[in-house]
């Protein structure tokens, strides 16, 4: 079994920046597809980011292109998402996700706890 553990979340002005991370427990952490998903009060989970096992394949939901990143370091078992230019339109439940196949919505096998980020205007 794999535990994501995350952190970094807080309370941010617009404009400013915040790094999330999520440690995964276990020593299959480079077999692992990870991404980031975040869900704001009264809508739907959404994709945000997602980085293959190898760390080459990388993709991001278009609102937050040019202004996230997404980094792996498979030798710490560690995601990041780095987010830069924060609208108040980001502010949600940020969960770090993990899975054995691609990573998608609906094909996650691990969650982490969830990391509220909020941004104010």
């Amino acid at each position: 079994q794999v535990r994501l553990i995350e952190s970094g979340g807080g309370l941010v002005q617009a404009g400013g920046s915040l790094r999330l991370s999520c440690a995964a427990s276990g020593r299959t952490f480079s077999t692992l597809d990870m991404g980031w998903f975040r869900q704001a009060p009264g809508k739907e989970r959404e994709f945000v980011a997602a980085i293959s096992r190898n760390g080459v394949g990388i993709v991001f939901v278009d609102s937050v292109k040019g202004r996230f990143t997404i980094s792996r370091d498979n030798a710490k078992n560690t995601v990041y998402l780095q987010m830069t230019s924060l609208k108040p339109e980001d502010t949600a439940v940020y969960s770090c996700a993990a899975a054995w196949a691609t990573i998608s919505l609906n094909e996650v096998d691990y969650w982490g706890q969830g990391t509220q980020v909020t941004v104010s205007s």
